[in-house]
């Protein structure tokens, strides 16, 4: 029954695309006012009549960064909206005429947004760019579930790791992604899939990437599974916008992505790039400061979200479950974690904002230790919106809680 929704799915989303194709284009248009915040996830016009890009991103920081760097050259617009999180998400056919008639689409990769193969191969030949903010970075595996974590470091992946290419590329080998040098990201039959087995499938939402004729590749194909919707530990990290320093060469992606499509504002967005990354680079050289003379290396985080964050900083993250907030431990793992959490003398374990906090209470619970956030910046919340927060004080919010743990 689920793969019969799916295909009427596909069928409903290529029909939205047939008739929304020749729509996109960019939109020359008169609007006043300054760039708007983060949390409104729709930025405004200029002062000034320009050719503006129409540009979709697929969820928060991939928003907040397109934003920055785009200025008030492009109306971005977020698909997920506020308090979705980003994993159970997929596209309707309304967002598929959103995408097709739009200029520019930004998303993570490295397998976060499950229904971005189905998407990119959709929107081939309707003009839209894709740009693919983790090209160029290396993809760790997931974390494992062991949790002897005796040295520091232990997040070195240099063995598993995934390179996504040269940094600012919009290549790939063998089945790359066929980027034009006018910015028109067309994407042939064997679009590059990032997701390993058992990652980043999601629940009732799956795309079953094991059906015959559907996305096989030979050495990296890793197959979706129709049962147990889950992200398995194995699979691709694609939280890379954690650490500050990748997101510094994610804005750069976007940047020359951005360029690509709009050469004539090549110059714009690179200022506005630059001040950008002035300031990601202050906000990582706080997590350094911050974070090099913790008492404590390890932290217990509720799904397998920080290794990127962990690795740039010498730290170890134990999480609770895998790489989807979604997955439920078995009650093995969650035994494991609590010898761990004891043994280590553990007082904090962390939860996230947009799921369930149960597993994590009730371990604090078990080992008398509380519970504090640390953030995965998938979606903002309704408060967040409210506080007008964005990426980076959200990121200073979780080096404080990180700073305050690990000195217990």
């Amino acid at each position: 029954m689920k793969r019969f929704k799916r295909v009427l799915t596909l069928l409903s989303l290529s029909a939205v695309l047939a008739i929304a194709g020749c729509g996109s284009g960019k939109s020359t248009v008169t609007h006043g006012g300054d760039v708007s915040s983060a949390n409104n996830q729709t930025s405004d016009a200029s002062t000034t009549e320009t050719t503006k890009l129409k540009v979709k991103t697929s969820f928060y920081p991939m928003y907040e960064f397109t934003k920055q760097v785009a200025g008030d050259l492009a109306d971005v617009e977020n698909l997920i909206p506020p308090g979705i999180e980003a994993h159970d998400w997929e596209p309707t056919p309304q967002d598929m005429a959103g995408i097709s008639d739009a200029d520019v689409l930004v998303y993570n990769g490295a397998g976060m947004e499950g229904w971005v193969d189905q998407v990119l191969e959709s929107i081939q030949g309707t003009g839209v760019s894709a740009i693919e903010a983790s090209k160029g970075i290396e993809i760790m595996e997931g974390t494992s579930h062991s949790h002897d974590h005796g040295e520091e470091g232990d997040h070195n992946h240099d063995e598993h790791a995934h390179d996504h290419s040269e940094e600012g590329e919009h290549s790939h080998d063998e089945h790359a992604h066929d980027h034009s040098e006018e910015g028109e990201h067309s994407h042939d039959e064997h679009a590059h899939d990032h997701s390993e087995e058992g990652e980043h499938s999601h629940d009732e939402h799956a795309h079953d990437h094991s059906e015959e004729g559907e996305h096989s590749h030979d050495e990296h194909a890793h197959e979706h599974a129709e049962e147990g919707h889950h992200h398995d530990h194995g699979g691709l990290d694609p939280h890379v916008w954690l650490s500050p320093a990748m997101a510094v060469k994610q804005v750069r992606n976007i940047e020359a992505g951005l360029a690509e499509a709009a050469p004539e504002h090549r110059e714009a967005f690179k200022a506005n790039a630059d001040a950008y990354v002035t300031k990601l680079e202050a906000l990582d050289k706080e997590f350094r400061d911050g974070l090099k003379n913790a008492k404590r290396k390890d932290f217990i985080t509720q799904h397998a979200a920080f290794g990127y964050l962990a690795q740039e900083y010498g730290l170890t993250q134990v999480p609770i479950a895998g790489l989807s907030p979604d997955q439920e431990p078995s009650a093995a793992q969650m035994a494991e974690v609590i010898e761990f959490a004891k043994e280590h003398n553990v007082k904090t374990i962390f939860f996230e904002t947009l799921v369930s906090s149960n597993v994590a209470e009730t371990i604090a619970s078990e080992i008398g230790a509380s519970t504090s956030v640390l953030n995965p910046i998938e979606g903002l919340t309704e408060e967040d919106i409210a506080d007008n927060l964005d990426y980076i004080a959200i990121m200073r919010q979780n080096l404080e809680a990180l700073t305050k743990a690990l000195n217990e």
